[in-house]
């Protein structure tokens, strides 16, 4: 079991159809959490296509903090997502209500890491780095701290100074090998290679590009907009999300192996 996140340094990258197309293209149980402090429960509102009044379940998990039964309040509060493994905890309707969670992160997040027992990875949309309301302590306590990008130079220039500072905090505490970056649209007109190139600068001579994930508006679609595409399943941009599942489990694998080796 694992807790992913999946962060921005500025503008729309794709953070959030990039987790909810990963949660359901995983095919193993996922708990999905809407944590963008930008609020309007944004995959409610595009993937089911606002079918339904988003729920303060965020706010009703705050007060089943406030009242010591955050644990066993998470399972009920948790919506199944239809025809997949996938259980979502929808976002705030608004950033107001994002702002007066601050103490609900850290509690959470030991919540969240207390699931192992029951097998389910959990990946969080944590939305743009630097917004008042951010949920910091689920971005720096995960197993796997990922910034979103895509491969242009506007998009590039703010990552270098976020990853910069990400890269120093997280190795302060130890945690710099959480951290990487995921390219939506290699070759846009940046590749892999390049990227990683560039970004290597900034974090200790060590690539943090962890996996690219495929240009594919179409498919997209289908994850931010509830779209009815054919053949989703067999698309481009599903198999690289598949591949990032595969690349991310390698490297939190990798990481384990390297903390059990170090002299207590």
């Amino acid at each position: 079991m694992a807790v992913i996140t999946l962060t921005s340094a500025s503008g729309s990258p794709g953070v959030t159809t990039t987790a909810l197309g990963w949660a359901l293209s995983r095919g193993r149980p996922t708990v999905l959490v809407d944590a963008d402090p930008t609020g309007g429960a944004s995959m409610l509102a595009g993937y089911l296509r606002g079918q339904m009044v988003p729920p303060d379940v965020l706010l009703e998990l705050w007060a089943a903090q406030q009242q010591g039964r955050l644990r066993a309040a998470l399972p009920s509060l948790t919506m199944s997502l239809p025809d997949s493994q996938v259980g979502l905890l929808p976002g705030t309707r608004s950033h107001a209500q994002a702002r007066g969670l601050v103490g609900l992160w850290e509690p959470l997040l030991a919540a969240l890491k207390a699931l192992e027992g029951t097998g389910q990875d959990v990946l969080v949309d944590v939305g743009r780095l630097g917004l008042a309301g951010s949920p910091t302590p689920l971005l720096y306590g995960a197993d796997l701290a990922l910034v979103v990008c895509r491969a242009d130079l506007v998009s590039l220039s703010a990552l270098r100074s976020w990853l910069a500072t990400l890269h120093t905090e997280l190795e302060e505490v130890g945690g710099s090998t959480s951290l990487g970056v995921v390219i939506v649209g290699p070759g846009r007109p940046y590749s892999e290679a390049e990227v990683g190139k560039v970004l290597t600068q900034v974090c200790g001579g060590r690539s943090p590009v962890l996996a690219s994930v495929d240009w594919d508006p179409k498919a997209a679609a289908a994850f931010s907009a509830g779209a009815q595409v054919r053949r989703l399943g067999s698309s481009k941009l599903v198999a690289s999300l598949r591949h990032l599942d595969d690349a991310a489990r390698k490297r939190i694998a990798s990481n384990t192996r390297d903390l059990s080796e170090v002299p207590s």
